[in-house]
């Protein structure tokens, strides 16, 4: 779509002052995808010359704002560490053309704070953390599950710039589990529930997303059973927290968000890959939770 109010286009570089009706320009898909009326300028990052995705000395993964979901695909098919299927299932999860796939930034993703948002997901499971960049060039970090605030709300102020998400060791190297739903077969996510244990102490945190406004990651020192852990999320997503739009309305993602966490929780309850190579099953749900 044309943006008919924009009237320059800056490269990042520069680092020309801030000014009303600015924006950050990563892949665009968003911000060509309708009207845009409140923008005058787009201060583009993509000459910025980030690494889209750095391995430290410490084990952890930092992903750069504009890495793509292409690259970031790529990347988890090769990468080692025990929960990088996770990677994969989160972008897969876009249901995206090949354009919005090689376009679409990771920051960007985390910045539209859109509940569907995959990377919003993946990268709260994981207890990502947020490195951001005021006009005045400090920085901040904050925690990716209290970036997002909202639907389409962040906490972000204005000009500041997310630099890039960083994913600790101990995270990735976690035993994962994956569910998500939709009312549609290959619709956006209407429920998104990731477990993630812990290989230390074995502590589990349970991350529900999509169906609600904002990620919601719940942690356990070691794995609930049934009822706790339905009392934590209970607790944690109050009635208003249930995301409602067409792709679901609040009672139908509440059901699902329930029953996704206890999916996730009974697979990572139960023993892990045996030595043939097959998965362990874990046993079905209860009646009252299909």
């Amino acid at each position: 779509m044309d943006l008919n109010t924009v009237n320059d286009v800056r490269d990042a570089r520069r680092r020309e002052p801030w000014r009303a009706g600015d924006a950050w320009l990563g892949g665009g898909t968003y911000l060509f995808s309708e009207p845009q009326p409140h923008l005058r300028r787009l201060v583009d990052l993509s000459r910025m010359g980030w690494e889209p995705l750095t391995l430290r000395t410490d084990g952890s993964l930092e992903i750069a704002a504009t890495c793509t979901i292409a690259q970031l695909s790529r990347f988890g098919r090769s990468f080692g560490a025990r929960a990088a299927p996770l990677i994969e299932q989160c972008c897969r999860a876009f249901l995206a053309s090949f354009k919005i796939w090689n376009m679409a930034t990771v920051g960007g993703n985390l910045c539209n704070a859109l509940p569907a948002g995959p990377m919003i997901s993946l990268t709260a499971a994981l207890d990502g953390e947020c490195l951001l960049q005021s006009q005045a060039g400090t920085v901040r970090r904050v925690k990716v599950a209290d970036f997002v605030t909202g639907a389409g709300r962040k906490d972000l102020a204005e000009g500041e710039l997310l630099r890039s998400v960083t994913l600790p060791a101990r995270a990735l190297a976690s035993r994962t589990a994956y569910r998500q739903a939709s009312l549609y077969g290959l619709g956006r996510s209407g429920a998104l529930a990731i477990g993630a244990l812990d290989p230390v102490d074995g502590s589990l945190a349970v991350t529900i997303s999509a169906a609600t406004v904002r990620p919601f990651r719940l942690w356990f020192p070691l794995p609930p059973d049934r009822e706790e852990l339905r009392r934590a999320v209970e607790a944690a997503v109050g009635a208003d927290d249930w995301f409602d739009d067409i792709h679901g309305l609040p009672e139908w993602r509440r059901h699902m968000g329930f029953r996704l966490a206890e999916e996730v929780r009974r697979e990572l309850a139960a023993p892990a890959i045996a030595t043939t190579g097959a998965p362990t099953t874990a046993p079905p749900l209860p009646e009252g939770d299909r």
